[in-house]
């Protein structure tokens, strides 16, 4: 309670919102003045180009903003049928957001550039805003948003105002404001899967034209995409409400002030993942490089079906049939909530604004995460596996204008604490013993009968005696604990990271004469992070493997050391051992950046806006948050840290815009350095910063060794994402838009990687990396939407006719860009017709989303601990290492088609 008290209390010692951003304009013509109330028509609905946008924190024409932005408002969002932003992605060609094993870790990314979210330690490259309140993970802005009035997507750095973390864009949603009339809206939708969604919004005056209110509610639900042929259920659907209140306070009109509350529950199975790829590969010519073929089986498959596994989507994905353990808990609830004022003061000239916003958010996370009916490992549901965020943010502007207008200035400062708390159990399954075993031997031999999985070690009488014989008692016995190891792992590690972030900045645009203006911001931002964390495991078993693979060091025969450094490797994944138990893990990082933009505008003519500019945009460091972080023997919580990303961009745009058409084009370029990536190697998230030595490694990033390819000189830029935008309207009649976007992204891994700012040699398993275009940055994406309102008769009806489509070109969706996670190329497209009564009072509408069932997968990972080597690795270094690549591949698979009606009606 004390929390709420103070947050209201420092919203009342704030300051104040401008009036036009209060009212959230639309229609301002191309030369208002900041501040200045909408005395202009409304623009057309349908022509982006009018929508006003705040992206600058002034309100503007989008089609005469100086950076790349794209907007949509209410009628846009509502035809493409977007209720959260993975649903924007069909209207922006630019952006892509994608989800893996939760919600929570969903990832958005802009021109190819984004951070994979399965570590919470890592904050996104794309920042998230809702109302001005900067969410501090991708995964909140999936929630139902009630009804909005517009979304900003702005592609690149934003250093300077859109908050903290904007190294790749940002993605700001404004919702709509309470009204001083009383109003409303309320719809309700059906479809397959049983879907039902109920939204509505109720407005109006509490007192006349001083105080207004507004509620907003959503309740949805609808079964899943994926049917659990093992425990008879289905995984991926849809158990969720939102509600948000508002109370806008106008006393003046130099006075305002907006409160919001907002509450979302989720209670979903989520997420699914079928395998794609059980084959096993292997080198047919030894010492041609290149090359692969396919065995009749896959071992690790023969393995698991001697041990009872089913595989139903083997061979085909699509079919959504998915498996998971028995009895192992899937659904999580996920709550997420808070309070945000926004309040403000105009003095003359001189703008105050103030935003304070106090969040929680907090996502379970028991899951069966190898996707397999088999038990090999799991998170129980029992209090012990969630992710918990507590945020504090305030940030004031003050803005005005000086020498006739001509300087138009802007100063403020941002402050944020987060609280972040992770707790993890991670165990090795009941089966976990018998399976590692028994994949163990195969993997020495394909023959099936030296394999017993009812007996220690999966040896069979002949297996321990061949075994033995060739490769000792130090294997053998490896492989005897090895079959113990079951019910075994993490019994509540917890990860306590408290970070405090806070700037000061400027944003102001001189007009040098009446067409030409030169925008510079410059921000300061410190950042200090605290980590405590304790972790308790009950893996003896791991320390009991360590200790003979000491012993085993000094074996002359290469392969019986190799051999025992694999059993350890199997039963210590994820860094599950006793020896952490007990050991305080404590550390603290602090770090200060400037970062910054320069924009040189001319508008040419009264339609054709050209400019340039240069950005330096700042991601901060922090910390792994999980036990896998740390090597094995090391106790040392600074081994966890990863380092800050920064950003150097430029970009030249045009942007033309009359009544009929508009179009804007921009070419950018932006180079990332110490780049934050994070890559599951089939048994643990791996956190490296990329970077690119400017001395050349002669190939050491390419080899199999996780030792060789240190930089002896700088580390520099180690990506870099190039290419343009064109995004285009046509507006030939009141009630005909076309819209067109297409985005070429050449985002690109550069050669000499490494995997660390100081330099350290780039991870084994990333060999594929270098001189490659980044996962899940398709190369060419094309958006296309088109519309027809024709009116119905003379008695005020209109019929509705809309149709989107999203073409996609190949990418690679796994941040190891192996071979088996390949996406080919994939057109998506959306539909929809109606008939709406007069002033729209009432519609009925059906719809399709992905209606030709387009069958594409978001993420493709390596299944856990379930085989090693992939085909890339079998091409590359072949025998004798990786003479067999038999590593199952799973993915997270898109959405398939839905359709269904919504009838709706305003008031």
């Amino acid at each position: 309670m004390r929390k709420w008290v103070y947050l209201l209390a420092a919203a009342g010692c704030a300051g104040a919102i401008g009036h036009a951003e209060a009212q959230g304009l639309r229609g301002l013509a191309p030369t208002t003045k900041q501040g200045e109330q909408d005395k202009a028509k409304p623009a057309v609905a349908e022509n982006t180009s009018d929508i006003v946008v705040t992206a600058t924190r002034r309100s503007q024409r989008l089609s005469n903003v100086p950076i790349a932005v794209s907007a949509y408002g209410t009628t846009a969002l509502r035809h493409s049928g977007a209720t959260d932003i993975r649903q924007m992605a069909q209207l922006v060609p630019s952006l892509l957001v994608t989800s893996t094993g939760s919600e929570a870790n969903a990832t958005a990314r802009l021109r190819g550039i984004g951070t994979v979210g399965d570590n919470p330690g890592l904050e996104s490259s794309v920042a998230v805003f809702i109302d001005g309140v900067y969410r501090n993970r991708t995964g909140s802005g999936l929630n139902d948003l009630g009804e909005v009035e517009r979304i900003e997507v702005l592609r690149g750095p934003q250093g300077t105002l859109s908050g903290r973390n904007s190294s790749a864009g940002a993605i700001s949603i404004y919702t709509k404001y309470p009204e001083f009339k009383f109003g409303g809206y309320g719809e309700a939708s059906y479809g397959n899967y049983n879907a039902v969604r109920l939204a509505g919004a109720l407005t109006g005056p509490v007192l006349k034209d001083t105080l207004a209110f507004r509620v907003d509610g959503v309740v949805a639900r609808r079964d899943g995409f994926y049917t659990d042929v093992v425990n008879k259920t289905d995984y991926n659907d849809r158990n969720r409400y939102f509600v948000r209140g508002q109370l806008f306070f106008k006393p003046s009109t130099d006075l305002s002030l907006r409160l919001i509350g907002d509450y979302t529950y989720r209670n979903e199975k989520c997420c699914g993942a079928v395998y794609v790829d059980t084959r096993e590969k292997y080198d047919p010519t030894p010492g041609v490089a290149g090359d692969f073929a396919v065995s009749p089986q896959n071992r690790i498959v023969s393995v698991m079906q001697s041990l009872g596994a089913i595989l139903p989507s083997a061979g085909d994905p699509y079919n959504r049939r998915t498996v998971a353990s028995p009895g192992r808990a899937y659904a999580n609830v996920t709550k997420d909530y808070g309070i945000s004022s926004r309040i403000g003061w105009t003095i003359g000239s001189v703008q105050l604004i103030s935003i304070s916003a106090y969040r929680e958010y907090q996502a379970g996370d028991a899951a069966d995460p190898e996707y397999s009916s088999l038990d090999i490992g799991y998170r129980a549901d029992d209090g012990n596996a969630y992710r918990r965020f507590r945020t504090y943010t305030h940030e004031t502007r003050l803005s005005g204008g000086l020498f006739d207008n001509k300087l138009d200035w802007l100063v403020g400062g941002y402050f944020a604490h987060e609280g972040l708390e992770v707790a993890d159990n991670f165990k090795l399954g009941t089966q976990f013993g018998a399976f590692a075993s028994c994949s163990l031997v195969a993997r020495l031999s394909a023959n099936p009968a030296l394999r017993d999985p009812a007996r220690s070690g999966c040896l069979s009488t002949a297996g321990r005696t061949a075994l033995t014989a060739a490769l000792g008692g130090t294997v053998v016995g490896g492989l005897d604990r090895l079959s113990t190891a079951n019910n075994v792992g993490a019994l509540r590690d917890v990860f306590d990271q408290t970070s405090t972030n806070y700037a000061f900045f400027t944003h102001d645009i001189l007009r040098i004469t009446d067409t030409l203006s030169l925008t510079a911001g410059l921000r300061y931002t410190h950042e200090h992070k605290v980590l405590n964390a304790s972790l308790n495991s009950s893996n003896s078993v791991c320390p009991a493997q360590q200790a003979a693979l000491a012993s085993a060091q000094t074996d002359a025969d290469r392969t019986r050391r190799t051999i025992a450094a694999g059993l350890v490797a199997i039963v210590c994944a994820g860094n599950s051992t006793t020896a952490l138990n007990g050991v305080p893990l404590k550390d603290s990082i602090g770090e200060g950046q400037f970062t910054g933009t320069t924009v040189l505008s001319w508008q040419a003519t009264p339609s054709t806006l050209l400019y340039g500019s240069y950005a330096r945009g700042y991601k901060a460091g922090g910390y792994n948050l999980a036990r896998s972080g740390l090597a094995l023997g090391s106790t040392r919580a600074s081994d966890l840290r990863f380092d800050p990303e920064t950003v150097q961009a430029f970009e030249l745009g045009v942007k033309y815009s009359t009544e009929k058409f508009s179009a804007n084009l921009a070419g950018f370029r932006s180079s990332f350095r110490d780049f934050q990536l994070n890559t599951f190697n089939g048994s643990a998230f791996v956190v490296q910063n990329i970077g690119a030595c400017d001395v050349s490694l002669n190939g050491a990033d390419r080899d199999d060794s996780s030792a060789s390819g240190a930089c002896t000189g700088k580390v520099g830029t180690g990506v870099v994402t190039q290419g343009f935008e064109l995004e285009a309207g046509a507006y030939p009649t009141p009630d005909v838009t076309f819209n067109l976007g297409y985005t070429y992204a050449h985002t690109q891994y550069r050669d000499d990687l490494v995997g660390s700012a100081a330099g350290a040699p780039l991870t084994a398993a990333l060999f594929m990396l270098p001189g490659h275009q980044m996962s899940n940055a398709p190369r060419h994406v094309i958006t296309s939407a088109a519309t027809w309102t024709p009116a119905i008769g003379g008695n005020g009806l209109t019929a509705l006719f809309y149709v989107d489509s999203r073409l996609t070109s190949d990418y690679n969706t796994g941040s190891d860009l192996f071979a088996e996670k390949v996406q080919d190329g994939y057109v998506l497209v959306n539909a929809r017709i109606g008939i709406r009564g007069r002033n729209q009072r009432w519609a009925l509408e059906f719809w399709g989303q992905n209606v030709f069932d387009t069958n594409y997968q978001q993420i493709a990972a390596a299944a856990f601990l379930q085989g090693s080597g992939s085909q890339s690795q079998v091409q590359q270094f072949g025998a004798p290492r990786y003479a067999v690549g038999n590593a199952l591949t799973t993915a997270f698979l898109a959405e398939p088609r839905t359709y269904g009606v919504t009838l709706r009606s305003r008031f």
